[in-house]
């Protein structure tokens, strides 16, 4: 299989970036600066990341478009007011998650933000539900950059004017270079910040634009870094289609009116789970002293039962301490819980802990 590049590639090799295979993508890992520069620089000012690997999806269709999508994503988007975007997922028969998303209401129908390793099947999956007045279309002409930080906004409203009147999760079209791109106020690092769809032909400049305004850029190291301390999942890692939104800890995110109503997919195993509970749970965890707990490292009880597993752990650059997420029996789920960690053969203190490790900054 042909590894793809983004439309930035050549530019990223020019800015020294180390690169990854990733999701089918030849993607930068990291600058020359590292990580842990990468990772604090956009705590502190602003970094800017090329995603545009994820899928760009767009559907257009009238009331019918809005019924075929609820029976696979358990949003209500019959009130989704137009630019306005919601965190859901595709959810298969039993509840499971086929991807977590953002999707967005546009004049003609609705966008929806992929997760790059699920965009084939994800399409595959939402096309079931369609009918033949329903058009989409997954766009390979638009780049997808996310600047992210404190300093986000100011920085952006010097070069693409209006920006500041978005509010967290909403998004609209402006003006660039004499061309049309949409700007949405979100990302995935705890921090304020945009997601912008771009030309590819137009993406360059922005870039320019944004390193000459001090924008450093930012890896897909510090990307992981940055949302495991917003305690944010990763979709292969955290999220898959054996795990269902209740255990994920996630339900906040099915809207109450179909947690009541249903008419989705997997409906009757998350309405039964939302009453009698699940068999785990996702949580925070603090690994004691500086050992870094990773994916698919057990977790046992202080009776050394086997109660769990690592789904993703680093070193926390902002909270100066190691973080993870996993999945535990829910008796051993509540925050200050202590926990073990086999690392190498060798079991190491933790605590359950709440989730984010760092406070978010979204301007709602």
């Amino acid at each position: 299989m042909n590894v793809q590049k983004t439309a930035l590639y050549n530019y990223h090799k020019s800015l020294g970036a180390k690169f990854v295979s990733f999701a089918g993508y030849s993607m930068p890992i990291q600058y020359k600066e590292g990580i842990v520069k990468e990772h604090l620089s956009t705590r502190a000012n602003a970094g800017f990341f090329d995603v545009s690997h994820m899928g760009q999806f767009f559907l257009e269709g009238d009331t019918s478009l809005t019924k075929a999508l609820e029976k696979i994503i358990p949003a209500d988007l019959n009130t989704l007011k137009l630019n306005h975007s919601k965190y859901s997922f595709l959810l298969n028969k039993d509840g499971g998650i086929i991807d977590d998303l953002i999707i967005t209401r546009t004049q003609k129908g609705f966008s929806i933000i992929l997760n790059a390793s699920c965009k084939e099947n994800d399409i595959k999956q939402i096309s079931k539900f369609l009918d033949d007045t329903h058009k989409y279309f997954l766009k390979s002409d638009l780049s997808l950059i996310a600047l992210q930080g404190p300093k986000a906004a100011e920085i952006l409203e010097k070069l693409i004017l209006g920006i500041s009147n978005l509010k967290f999760m909403t998004g609209n079209n402006f003006t660039f270079e004499g061309t049309n791109l949409y700007i949405t106020r979100s990302g995935y690092t705890g921090e304020d910040g945009f997601e912008i769809s771009i030309p590819n032909n137009k993406v360059e400049k922005l870039i320019d634009l944004l390193i000459a305004n001090k924008v450093k850029p930012v890896g897909l190291g510090a990307r992981d870094t940055l949302r495991l301390e917003a305690g944010l999942c990763l979709y292969g890692h955290d999220l898959n289609e054996k795990i269902n939104p209740v255990e994920a800890n996630l339900k906040w995110a099915i809207a109450k009116k179909r947690k009541e109503e249903g008419g989705f997919n997997g409906w009757e195993k998350i309405k039964n789970l939302l009453t009698s509970g699940s068999q785990k749970i996702r949580v925070g965890i603090l690994p004691e002293g500086k050992v870094i707990a990773r994916e698919n490292t057990k977790i046992f009880s202080p009776d050394n039962e086997e109660i769990g597993y690592v789904t993703s752990g680093t070193f926390g650059p902002s909270v100066n301490a190691p973080v993870a997420m996993g999945y535990v029996s829910p008796k051993f789920g509540e925050i200050g819980t202590i926990i073990k960690l086999e690392i190498r053969g060798k079991k190491y203190s933790g605590k359950v802990s709440k989730l984010p490790f760092y406070k978010k900054n979204y301007i709602k």
